[in-house]
């Protein structure tokens, strides 16, 4: 008896379960311009379990080979989610850790899922062939490298950074040498998947905290307040700044300079006050008080005079509060307001949905989620976008585990067609329980403590040696991203509606936010045929 019972090559978009039966369909081809990485999987069907190491050839340099993990979720979905998510209802093992090969493979009795990927950057332009033996099976892909480049244009991304939770898994202090060498670790691998902006935490940042505590101090300016004057050192931003170069980061959001949910406080800022270190600002300092003003006025002279003597200052992003509501409207103007007169010319942005604090003209970039943002589409220049947990039904594109992976992909497609200049997210790493409430173990609590769906509150996972193992929905996301830059290199060679005509096919559908084919062989066939547009237009 033959021990492999079926084996075939699929698609990335494709999740398999452990109850699930093999696919149908095989992935016969793929293709991928020079400066883009693209992904498939290997489904190995079992009768028992065995120990193999697959057989490659091919004439692809640097493939990459994953095994795809199953991960627990008590928390797949909240119970306002709706329409079309996996299971969303019951706990359960989802398919997202991608853990490295290194050497035999186990195969378990059932499905086992391999994840591959092809890095275009390490190969030269051509059709190539991918042969996979294992056992008695031999499989095979053919995958072409287009001679052009993504074009990713000015857009900026982030998925915000959390050192604190660094320091907190891993157990080592702020600031030390440990902590610089795993944070550029985790850096370098989201900017290798599509970030070119990180959460830098001037202060340590006012975000998920619950009223009254605080997150572990990572404040990289240094503040001293001697005989009613103040003065800062900048040591530990520069040493960020150039970590974040060497990561090929360009863009700094500074941390948000109140409270979350309405500006109402101060975040927790230290300083050595007289020779003594202690915390001047928090819970405590209400957002309009004198002597908070009088420090944010003082810290912005130097702050400016910093980033535009380094000539950064196209590259800074003011917060004053995170997704601030209706009810806030007041205190948050009066923030923003003040935030405005110190850093005019600098880029003030700011996650909310409701279009009247942009309507009032109090915030002057806002961030709106993807299920409000038709409020503000060709009423804002340089939009964002941005989800989180509670974008959960009306099909809008997100992360979640239960999701289908095309919900996670499709944005990129939206993204080109709505011109939108960048996107955020909340959570690259957060290891903490909702409102920062100690530390969870995220290879075992996966909803923040059973308070946001599995998927929101992180997208890789800490390894042993202070780098990060990939989750599939990180490789998913960053497709999103590359199929809008490949559309934005067509766009230059043959125009933006020959773009939307692939993408709607001519007309057959009108894609927006809520609405697009919820279908991978749709969004697959749709971003070959525009590679095959662009190769042809380089071939003209």
């Amino acid at each position: 008896m033959n021990i492999i019972k079926d084996m075939k090559i699929i698609s990335s978009l494709e999740k398999i379960y452990d109850c699930d039966k093999m696919p149908t369909e095989a992935l016969k081809s793929l293709s991928l311009l020079r400066n883009e990485k693209t992904s498939f999987q290997l489904a190995v069907e079992a009768e028992e379990e065995f120990k193999g190491t697959p057989e490659i050839t091919t004439s692809i340099k640097g493939l990459r080979i994953y095994t795809v993990e199953h991960i627990k979720s008590d928390l797949p979905m909240n119970k306002k989610g709706t329409d079309n998510y996996f299971r969303f209802s019951k706990s359960g093992y989802y398919p997202d850790l991608l853990l490295p090969v290194e050497g035999e493979v186990c195969f378990k009795k059932g499905i086992t899922v391999l994840w591959f990927e092809i890095d275009g950057a390490l190969n030269e332009a051509g059709k190539k062939k991918i042969e996979i033996k294992l056992s008695d099976k031999t499989v095979s892909v053919d995958a072409e490298i287009i001679g052009a480049d993504l074009d990713f244009k000015d857009f900026v991304y982030t998925c915000w950074f959390h050192t604190d939770c660094l320091m907190s898994y891993y157990k080592f202090d702020a600031f030390s040498d440990e902590y610089w060498r795993v944070t550029e670790n985790f850096l370098k691998t989201a900017s290798d998947y599509g970030m070119n902006c990180v959460l830098t935490p001037i202060f340590t940042p006012p975000l998920d905290t619950a009223i009254g505590k605080e997150r572990p101090t990572v404040q990289l300016v240094d503040v001293y307040l001697n005989k009613g004057e103040y003065t800062f050192n900048f040591d530990k931003l520069t040493q960020w700044i150039e970590m974040a170069h060497r990561c090929n980061i360009t863009y700094f959001e500074l941390s948000h300079f109140y409270t979350q949910w309405g500006a109402k406080h101060a975040p927790k800022i230290m300083a050595t006050v007289d020779g003594k270190y202690k915390q001047i600002f928090g819970w405590k300092t209400r957002a309009n008080s004198r002597k908070y003003k009088n420090f944010l006025a003082a810290l912005s002279v130097e702050l400016k005079k910093y980033f535009e003597a380094r000539n950064l200052k196209d590259k800074v992003l003011i917060h004053v509060s995170d997704e601030p509501a209706k009810s806030g409207l007041r205190a948050y103007s009066k923030a923003s307001g003040h935030i405005h007169s110190l850093y005019e010319g600098y880029k003030i942005v700011d996650a909310l949905s409701d279009f009247s604090f942009y309507e009032k003209k109090i915030v002057s970039n806002p961030i709106p989620a993807n299920d409000h943002i038709d409020k503000f589409l060709g009423k804002v220049e340089n939009l964002w976008v941005y989800y989180c947990g509670a974008q959960n039904k009306d099909y809008v594109a997100n992360r979640f585990f239960c999701n289908e992976s095309v919900r996670t992909r499709v944005i990129g497609y939206q993204m080109f067609k709505y011109d939108i200049k960048g996107f955020l997210q909340w959570g690259y790493n957060f290891y903490f329980k909702r409102l920062s409430k100690g530390l969870i173990d995220p290879y075992t609590v996966t909803d923040a403590g059973g308070y946001f769906a599995s998927g929101d509150s992180f997208i890789v996972y800490p390894a042993k040696d202070g780098t990060p193992y990939h989750s599939l929905r990180l490789k998913v996301f960053n497709d999103a991203l590359q199929d809008m830059a490949a559309l934005n290199t067509l766009s230059k060679l043959a125009g933006k509606e020959a773009c939307l005509e692939i993408i709607e096919e001519n007309g057959k559908h009108n894609l927006t936010f809520k609405a697009y084919p919820h279908d991978d062989k749709w969004l697959l066939s749709t971003r070959e045929a525009v590679n095959a547009a662009i190769k042809a237009k380089i071939s003209e």
